[in-house]
């Protein structure tokens, strides 16, 4: 069911379009307008699918109402005049009626916004790929894949970075910067803690001041950084 308004200020041209949208099962009239102010206030008070729009009004036009939406709703241009059809393709709206509107036009128009309606319902509800759990790092000589919920903690050495993982007690050792691999690592599972420390949050088992422990594994926290660390604990201070 598309929600829509029906905007003309011509009580008779706004009484047929009326008629015409009550015809059609999958369009819900939430609200009928005489001008483009009294639109923009149901709009703002509810969801619309799609509006019928006549251009022509005085005061505030329709091709002037529909540059001020942000959030813009389908919208079938009805007019008297065919000299805006063409200023009409730049506003990316479904359809341009121009009166008198045969039912059959009408019911095309309709049947195009339906169409619109559909394919963008689909392509809301088709899910996305699902989250990379992996990087692959260039080391000894080879491409080594490092799943992120094995690493423990990273180390800069310069223009190296050496990864700790709780897989190996063998570190991986890359040619690397700090700043790039921090690009490479989801914010939700990692944390730098100082310009060459980031750890893995999930290991994390206390917080000093001026430290933190991962096991018995004691790393140094940089005032830099300590805000963003005690942002995990939902506290300001300790």
């Amino acid at each position: 069911m598309l929600k829509c308004i029906a905007v003309d200020d011509e009580k008779l041209a706004l009484g047929l379009l009326e008629d015409n949208i009550s015809k059609l099962p999958f369009l819900q009239l939430v609200a009928k307008c005489r001008n483009a102010f009294d639109a923009m206030k149901v709009l703002k008070e509810q969801p619309v699918d799609l509006i019928f729009l006549d251009i022509q009004m005085p005061g505030f036009t329709g091709m002037q109402l529909i540059q001020t939406l942000t959030e813009k709703p389908m919208i079938i241009l009805i007019t008297a005049y065919e000299k805006y059809a063409l200023e009409s393709y730049g506003l990316d709206v479904v359809d341009y009626l121009v009166k008198p509107v045969s039912i059959d036009r009408f019911v095309k128009a309709c049947n195009k916004a339906q169409e619109l309606h559909q394919l963008r319902s689909k392509s809301a509800e088709r899910p996305g790929p699902p989250p990379q759990e992996f990087i692959f790092i260039n080391a000894d000589y080879s491409l080594i894949k490092v799943n992120f919920s094995d690493i423990i903690w990273i180390e800069g050495l310069r223009d190296y970075i050496k990864i700790h993982l709780q897989s190996t007690s063998k570190p991986v050792i890359t040619r690397m910067n700090m700043g790039a691999i921090e690009e490479q690592l989801p914010a939700s599972k990692f944390i730098r803690i100082h310009k060459s420390y980031i750890v893995s949050i999930k290991h994390i088992t206390a917080i000093r001041k001026n430290s933190l422990f991962i096991s018995d594994m004691e790393l140094p926290v940089s005032m830099s950084h300590r805000e963003a660390l005690l942002g995990l604990t939902g506290r300001s201070d300790f």
